[in-house]
C-alpha cells in the first residue's frame, strides 16, 4: 500500500488593498509533506481552512517524517509534518544550510499497539514489547497467548513513528532483522487485520474495529492502560507524543494561514474529530 497522498487546491484571491480587487492575483500555494501519522489531520484541517481562505491552496503528501524533513532541507516543501523531534544530525544539516527552523506542536498522539481481533492477548508490558521487536520473544504463548508465531509489523526507517517506538518502547535497542517494514500506517492496519499472529503500532487516529488495541504497562505489569484520547490527555497512557509542523522561518508569512488555522479553536476541534489529542 503506497503512502497516502492528498492534493487540495483552490483558486482566486482578492486584493483588498485600497478597496480594489486584483483579478490577476495568484493563490498562495503551500506544500506539506512528511509524517503519515499527521497526514489525516493535515488533510482535514486544510480542507476546512480553504473554505474560509480560498486564496490559499494546499498540497499534502505523506511518506514519513524523514521524507518531510529531507524535503524541507532541500526546499521542496514549505511545511514538514513530523511525529518525532528533529535528530541531532538533522539539526546540524539545517544549521550548515543556514536555515532557521520553526517547530510548532499542533496536537498530541497516543501510539496504539494493535493485534488481530482473534488474538486472546489483551495487554503487554513495555519489556514484553521490547523483546517482541528485538526478536527475543517469538511466540504468543510466551506472553499468555496461544501457541502461534508472532508476526511483527513496523513502519520503515524514514518514519518518525519507527524512531519514536525504538526510543520510547524498545529502549533504543535495534529492531530484529525479521520485523516486517511497511510503507504507511494504513498498510500496518491492513496487515494486522488480515494476519492472526500479527502485532503492529499506529497513531490513535488510525483506530479501527478491524484490529484490537492492547493495554500497556510501563511499571512492570502493575498498571495497564488502554490507549485513548482521554488517557493520552491525562498522561496515564505511557506511549504519548507531540505532533509537529516544522518550517523555515523565511517562509513564516507564506505558511501563516495554515499554521494559525491548526492552532485555532476550529483547528483544535478537528484534532479531536480526527482522533488525536488537542493542545488545550
Amino acid at each position: 500500500m503506497l503512502p497516502l497522498i492528498g492534493m487540495l487546491s483552490c483558486g482566486k484571491a482578492k486584493n483588498e488593498d485600497k478597496g480594489t480587487e486584483d483579478k490577476a492575483t495568484a493563490a498562495t500555494s503551500v506544500t506539506i509533506k512528511g509524517s503519515d501519522t499527521v497526514l489525516p489531520l493535515a488533510q482535514k484541517e486544510a480542507e476546512e481552512m480553504m473554505k474560509t481562505n480560498p486564496e490559499v491552496s494546499v498540497t499534502i503528501v505523506g511518506g514519513g517524517t524523514g521524507v518531510g524533513v529531507t524535503a524541507l532541507l532541500d526546499g521542496t516543501t514549505d511545511i514538514a509534518m513530523a511525529s518525532r523531534d528533529l535528530k541531532t544530525e538533522e539539526k546540524l544539516k539545517f544549521s550548515e544550510a543556514k536555515k532557521e527552523i520553526e517547530k510548532v506542536t499542533v496536537a498530541f498522539d497516543a501510539l496504539a499497539i494493535i493485534v488481530n481481533p482473534a488474538n486472546k492477548v489483551g495487554q503487554l508490558t513495555r519489556e514484553q514489547l521490547e523483546k517482541i521487536y528485538t526478536g527475543e520473544i517469538k511466540n504468543w504463548k510466551e506472553v499468555g497467548g496461544e501457541d502461534a508465531k508472532i508476526v511483527a509489523y513496523s513502519r520503515e526507517s524514514s518514519s518518525g513513528t519507527y524512531e519514536f517506538f525504538k526510543e520510547e518502547v524498545m529502549d533504543k535497542k535495534n529492531y530484529a532483522s525479521d520485523i516486517l517494514s511497511m510503507p504507511a500506517t494504513g498498510a500496518i492496519v491492513q496487515a494486522v487485520s488480515q494476519t492472526k499472529g500479527a502485532i503492529g503500532y499506529v497513531g490513535l487516529a488510525y483506530e479501527t474495529k478491524e484490529v484490537k488495541q492492547l493495554s500497556v504497562s510501563y511499571d512492570q505489569g502493575k498498571t495497564f492502560v488502554a490507549p485513548s484520547v482521554a488517557s493520552a490527555k491525562d498522561k496515564s497512557y505511557p506511549i504519548s507524543r507531540p505532533l509537529f509542523y516544522i518550517f523555515d522561518k523565511v517562509n513564516a508569512a507564506k505558511v501563516k494561514a495554515v499554521v494559525d488555522f491548526a492552532l485555532s479553536p476550529e483547528g483544535q476541534k478537528i484534532v479531536s474529530e480526527v482522533g488525536y489529542v488537542p493542545l488545550n
